[in-house]
């Protein structure tokens, strides 16, 4: 009976000291922020503008990835330490700084804690004082545009649309309506003011009284749209 729990003991020890190398804690530190120009949030398209974390000197050089919300937000649990953030390349409707030889310019951050961090941008365009109305159940959104953008990085506009969803997430892949959404065409474009584009909404189920609308700015080259944020519309 000794001998038995002579290795009872043993393997209750092994099996405690292999928990114990297994269990680490989580990160517990957030960095947070959004995505800016001047102050004025970028707002994106959900999930589709991925930005990268490096630790320099860690052993891993790997980087760790994480997107933005439409609205530009993010969020990302990390342990205390420096880091460097950076954006891939051709990934926003936005410049990155680059650096000599085609290097991507990066933030250094030292978190030690909760940080919020806005992350500057330079969009190509911006679309300014955006308003929806209803009447009856068609879906009219007026705004204007600017080209921020106007020196040798200049893009062109290849087309603006208006995006009408039953939820707050509108984009291309979040809308409603078959075919292509209410759009203009950038060589249509005559005006950067004042410019106006409608939605008929269809029979919903189950029924509401309101969606959700936005626009979008698609810039020649670019794959990424940048949008006005997400307003709710009521409709009869």
């Amino acid at each position: 009976m000794k001998i038995k729990f002579h290795y009872i003991l043993i393997g209750l020890f092994l099996a405690a000291s292999g928990c114990k190398k297994d269990n680490y804690d989580a990160p517990q530190s957030k960095l947070s922020g959004r995505l800016v120009y001047k102050g004025e949030a970028i707002n994106v398209e959900y999930n589709a503008v991925p930005y990268e974390l490096y630790q320099p000197g860690f052993a891993t050089k790997s980087a760790i990835t994480g997107t933005f919300d439409q609205d530009g937000n993010y969020g990302q649990l990390l342990f205390d330490g420096n880091y460097k953030f950076t954006m891939q390349a051709n990934q926003g409707p936005f410049m990155w700084k680059e650096l000599s030889a085609g290097k991507r310019d990066s933030l250094n951050i030292t978190l030690k804690g909760n940080q919020t961090l806005d992350i500057e941008v330079t969009p190509y365009y911006l679309i300014h004082n955006a308003t929806y109305t209803a009447t009856g159940r068609k879906v009219t959104a007026v705004f204007n545009l600017e080209k921020v953008i106007t020196d040798a990085n200049a893009k062109n506009i290849e087309r603006v649309s208006l995006y009408v969803n039953k939820t707050q997430f509108a984009s291309n892949d979040f809308r409603l309506g078959d075919g292509d959404p209410p759009t203009i065409a950038g060589s249509a474009i005559t005006s950067m003011n004042n410019l106006t584009l409608s939605f008929d909404v269809p029979s919903l189920t189950p029924t509401q009284n309101y969606v959700f609308a936005r626009v979008g700015l698609k810039i020649a080259g670019v794959d990424d749209l940048i949008f006005t944020p997400v307003t709710k519309v009521n409709i009869q």
